[in-house]
Parts: C-alpha cells; sequence; structure tokens
C-alpha cells in the first residue's frame, strides 16, 4: 500500500484560504528554542479528497470485531450494542468531573452503587468495588485484599498456586505482590489435577489462582473439592472473571466457595475489548474480604435517600486508582444488564456455549481435539496433525485472514501443542459459524495437497508475512523519509 508521501506532490494543497487581511503579529514562543527544528518539516503535499481516501484506504486494512468474523479464545471480542456506546456519551455521563460534590452526581453515584449490586448477586459475593482498570489491575486489587486478610490474621503466608492452563497474568499477578508461584499441573480432563494439588498444600500457600470455566474452554468438575482442600489450610480461592459469560445465570463463583472473583465489564459486559482497552475489572468479595476493599466505597444512605463515598474503612488496602473506576465503561455495563435482565443474561450463556460445541465438534473430525469433554465458551484445538505435514498454528491463523476471518489465540495454553484457542461468542449467526468451518477445512485440505498455498498466505493483506527474529531484533518503526524523521 502506498505511503501518504508516496502520493505527495509540490504545489498540492488540501484547503485555500483568503490572502490574510489583519496585520501580521509574532507571537512568543513558549517551547524553549534549543528544541525547536531548524527548519519547517517536509510534510506531504496532498489534496483534501487524497488525504480522506488514503485514511480510508488505510481503515479498510484493518481486521476489527466490526468487520469481520473474530473468534478470539480467551478474550471475548464479541460483537457489542452501539446503543451503549451513544448512551455512555450522553451529556449527563461525559461532562460531570470526578471532583464534584456529591450533591450533583447522585445520578451517576446511583448507576455505580446499582451496578456493584448487580455484580455481587451476579458473582454470588457480599460486595463489589468498581475501581479497578482492567482485568489484570483486579488481579492486583483482589489479591491485594487477599494479602491483607492474612497479615491481618498474623499469617501473611508465602505462595500462590497457579494451574498451568492459567492466563499469563495469574502469575506475574502474584509476583507483583511478592509471592513465589507455584504450578499445579491439569488432570486428563482440563481440571486442576487434585491428587498433585493436595501435595502442594501446606499453611504457606496464601490462595489457589484459577479460572472456571478454564482457558481450555473447560468446567472443572471438582471445583467444590478444590476450594474445601484449599480452604482446609486456611488458604484462599481467586476466580479469574475472564470467562465469565459461559456460566451467566447458570451458576455463581460465590456459591463455588470462591472468596474474591473479577469482573471484566470490557469481556462480559458490552465494552468491545482490545488495542489496550478500554478497560473495567470490578472486584467481588465475600464476607471475610469485604472489610479489604479500597476506598472509597460507595454506599447509600437510606434515611436522606442519597449515595456518598465512603472512605472510613480502617482495614481497607486503601486507593488503587485515582477517582472511583471507569465511568464510561460502568455505564456501557450498566445499560447492557439492564436491557438484557436475568433471562437475557441467562441466554448469553446458552448461545456461548451451543457455539462453541457446534464448532468443536464440526472441527475436532480434521484437526486434532486434546480434551474431548463438553466445552463451555471457548474450545482448544491442536494443529499438531497439520504440524506433520510442515504447517503450524501460525500458518493456519495466517492463511485465515486470506479467508476473511480474523485468526483465533494461538499458542495459548501452553500446555497444548500448536494451540488454537476458538471462541465464537454468543453473538455470531449459524451462518458466520458454517463459513467459519468451511474455511478451516479448506485450509486442512491445503496443508494436504496445497501446503505452499499456506506457507505464503496471507495474500490479500499490504504486508504479508515478516522476518519475526528481523523484526525483533531490529525494529523499523517508521515508514518516513528519513528527512522527515530528522
Amino acid at each position: 500500500m502506498e505511503t501518504i508521501y508516496d502520493i505527495s506532490e509540490p504545489g498540492k494543497k488540501a484547503c485555500s484560504l483568503p490572502r490574510l487581511d489583519v496585520p501580521e503579529k509574532d507571537i512568543p514562543y513558549l517551547i524553549p528554542k534549543k528544541h525547536l527544528r531548524g527548519r519547517i518539516p517536509r510534510l506531504p503535499e496532498v489534496t483534501e479528497g487524497e488525504i480522506a481516501r488514503h485514511f480510508t484506504n488505510l481503515s479498510n486494512t484493518n481486521f476489527a470485531v466490526d468487520t469481520v468474523f473474530y473468534p478470539l479464545g480467551s478474550c471475548t471480542m464479541k460483537y457489542s450494542p452501539k446503543v451503549n456506546e451513544l448512551l455512555s456519551k450522553m451529556e449527563g455521563f461525559s461532562d460531570i468531573h470526578p471532583y464534584q460534590d456529591e450533591s450533583q452526581v447522585q445520578g451517576a453515584l446511583r448507576i455505580m452503587y446499582e451496578l456493584a449490586d448487580w455484580l455481587a448477586e451476579i458473582g454470588g459475593f457480599t460486595k463489589v468495588s468498581l475501581q479497578p482498570a482492567a482485568g489484570a489491575h483486579g488481579e492486583l486489587t483482589g489479591l491485594a485484599m487477599i494479602r491483607a486478610y492474612h497479615e491481618h490474621n498474623g499469617n501473611p503466608r508465602q505462595k500462590v498456586i497457579i494451574p498451568d492452563s492459567a492466563h499469563g497474568t495469574n502469575p506475574a499477578t502474584a509476583a507483583m505482590l511478592g509471592y513465589k508461584v507455584v504450578q499445579v499441573p491439569s488432570d486428563k480432563y482440563g481440571g486442576v489435577d487434585v491428587n498433585a494439588l493436595e501435595k502442594l498444600l501446606d499453611d504457606q500457600v496464601a490462595a489457589i489462582f484459577l479460572t472456571n470455566p478454564n482457558t481450555l474452554g473447560i468446567f472443572d468438575r471438582n471445583i467444590l473439592k478444590i476450594n474445601e482442600m484449599v480452604h482446609s489450610v486456611g488458604a484462599l480461592s481467586y476466580c479469574d472473571g475472564a470467562n465469565l459469560n459461559a456460566i451467566l445465570g447458570k451458576s455463581r463463583p460465590g456459591d463455588m466457595d470462591f472468596d474474591v472473583l473479577h469482573f471484566n465489564l470490557h469481556k462480559t459486559f458490552s465494552t468491545p475489548h482490545g488495542g489496550g482497552g478500554p478497560g473495567s475489572g470490578p472486584v467481588g468479595v465475600n464476607k471475610i474480604l469485604e472489610p479489604f476493599l479500597p476506598v472509597p466505597v460507595i454506599e447509600k444512605d437510606d434515611v436522606l435517600d442519597a449515595y456518598y463515598l465512603n472512605y472510613d474503612r480502617p482495614l481497607s488496602i486503601g486507593r488503587i486508582r485515582a477517582f472511583y473506576g471507569n465511568f464510561a465503561v460502568i455505564v456501557k455495563a450498566y445499560c447492557y444488564i439492564k436491557a438484557l435482565g436475568r433471562n437475557g443474561l441467562n441466554h448469553v450463556s446458552d448461545i456461548s456455549v451451543l457455539n462453541a460445541n457446534y464448532l468443536k465438534n464440526k472441527l475436532k473430525r480434521i484437526y486434532d481435539l486434546p480434551y474431548d469433554v463438553p466445552c463451555m465458551h471457548e474450545f482448544v484445538l491442536s494443529a499438531s496433525k497439520q504440524k506433520r505435514l510442515g504447517i503450524k498454528a501460525r500458518d493456519i491463523a495466517k492463511r485465515l485472514i486470506d479467508y476473511n476471518i480474523h485468526p483465533p489465540t494461538i499458542y495459548f495454553p501452553l500446555i497444548v501443542d500448536e494451540a488454537l484457542m476458538i471462541e465464537p461468542t454468543e453473538t455470531e449467526s449459524l451462518r458466520n459459524l458454517d463459513l467459519f468451518v468451511e474455511a478451516m477445512e479448506r485450509i486442512a485440505e491445503e496443508a494436504i495437497n496445497n501446503p505452499e498455498k499456506i506457507l505464503e498466505a496471507p495474500h490479500n493483506t499490504a504486508i504479508s508475512r515478516l522476518n519475526e527474529a528481523e523484526a525483533a531484533r531490529h525494529p523499523r518503526l517508521s515508514c518516513l523519509p528519513s528527512d522527515v524523521i530528522k
């Protein structure tokens, strides 16, 4: 694809302004002279139409949830209702300031209070904080409360147990808080190996940190036993809520005896996810962890029928971010839950699980399925069969682009060789699922009859494959002419 400098020609202009009819006046520079350029930069000279076409064509090269089927496992990149985007931008939401007096933002406080109450009900917890800025930040907040709980009880403890199928942020979070990470293996069904877990449990374990359903898309059949074992040594149980859309209205982590869970509002409750944000990772806790919630906590004065921010919490872990949460994301989640209601959220789980099992059963005939058990919202195939033909998971992902489908997550979780992690979500139609199956079937045939076609993919993008080692060692971060960069 041409850069904007390729279409630049001397003398072209995007606009024409009339001759200045007032006296010119020099304005002193606010930037120190030593930081100013020595000459005017060579900017592209193009017409307004060329600008519009260039950037429109550039945007059309993007693969996004609004343009193509996006089966990105573990991230729930579902299509989200645009009405919630519009609602969050309403003047009453977008023009308020977090430092306004509480009496002036009662509507905003009510939305946050009610959303926290709804999330507590959905998750089966006593109280929810909306402050964390994303899922990983929610993890940090939840585990910090667990640490504060153990310190308050006189035994800070040293270890956190994490399954080998965990999200990468889980061990990173534990390490950031100073814990030693201890890995527990999976059993033949894809859940936690309870026999291995029993050998790891002692009075130095602060918590187990797991996802249920896990990253294999499997609901752990032993979850009640696992949490009972963990609690028997005085440890607590943390649930990563990244996969909550699989169990909405069906089961609640709090009822599974988890002590804390973070909700990914940007995954499960309407906000588009990706590109670094926006995120929101509220944390729900049970009664024993409630005193340690970060401040402020949004409370309601029933006598005055008013909402307020409560900072008077002596056991709190303190502030974990500025202000009170990502308010725009909170509004979108509020609208999503309000519109769907209990029955609608229940239906979300029905369709997400149905779609995933449909694809799994269609594709396991031509790709290896390491854990052939009923899945929840996602499942993990292996390209090990195709690997024997010289085609790897990365190659399949690249070839899917030619079929106008965003690649799924690859090489995760690490316990599956040549992993292809597929999540169709609840927002995809049967037609789109069948188009994906057809594309995957064709690629499997190409692996046998025309592997070069796959190895050279993608064929219809502005840039095909990069030399990944060279790109990592010698990245070229700009395509601008050298005299423009100076």
